[in-house]
């Protein structure tokens, strides 16, 4: 079974949008990218994905940045307690996956400043935990294993029991030996400061002049 023929997927998809972006200076979330905010545009690659359902989780300025999905079909979950650190995020996105009606098999985890996650690289993660039979599909960059990546229902209580700023990334390396890695060099690349927003439209405006 490929991403493409499972139209009834029970992958779900969690897009951690919680953060204060105390480097940026401003809600990260809101910043313009490819004519639309940073979450929207990235909550729209994952609607475009093979995977459902879509699950976003605020924390800061959430009253603030909700509106830019509110029209989306995604599910929406506040986290209360996102300052204290990612690891609070994820565990409201299992927890709500837990409580959904469906069996949800799988769910990728990724984040609202990778701004080169397409739906390409999404479905790819799922292909690959359907063709390998693993249950942690990483994406590799730099010299690291990270998001996005895909984690089978049987790490859902690793995830939840993750403390203070630990993320996904803590679960993948935790366990090695069941992980299998996919190709994303552009994956290093994330948005945290003004530099780095300021480089990134640089970047991209001369991709899409030139296309």
């Amino acid at each position: 079974m490929t991403a493409i023929d499972n139209e009834k997927s029970t992958i779900a998809i969690m897009i951690l949008a919680a953060g204060a972006s105390t480097r940026m200076g401003t809600p990260k979330q809101l910043l313009l990218y490819q004519g639309r905010s940073f979450l929207k545009y990235i909550t729209e690659i994952a609607i475009a994905s093979v995977c459902q359902p879509v699950v976003v989780v605020l924390g800061a300025n959430a009253e603030q940045i909700h509106p830019q999905i509110k029209q989306l079909p995604v599910r929406v979950v506040k986290n209360s307690d996102w300052a204290c650190g990612m690891s609070t995020s994820i565990k409201s996105g299992i927890e709500l996956l837990n409580n959904l009606p469906q069996k949800i098999e799988a769910v990728v985890i990724t984040l609202c400043d990778q701004p080169f996650v397409s739906p390409q690289i999404i479905n790819q993660l799922v292909d690959t935990y359907y063709s390998t039979k693993k249950p942690i599909i990483a994406c590799e960059y730099g010299d690291t294993l990270g998001v996005p990546a895909l984690f089978s229902q049987t790490f859902f209580s690793e995830l939840a029991a993750l403390k203070e700023t630990s993320g996904a990334k803590k679960v993948i390396n935790n366990n090695l030996n069941e992980v299998f890695s996919i190709p994303f060099p552009l994956g290093d690349i994330d948005i945290d400061t003004p530099k780095d927003y300021e480089q990134l439209l640089s970047i991209t405006k001369g991709i899409f002049e030139v296309s």
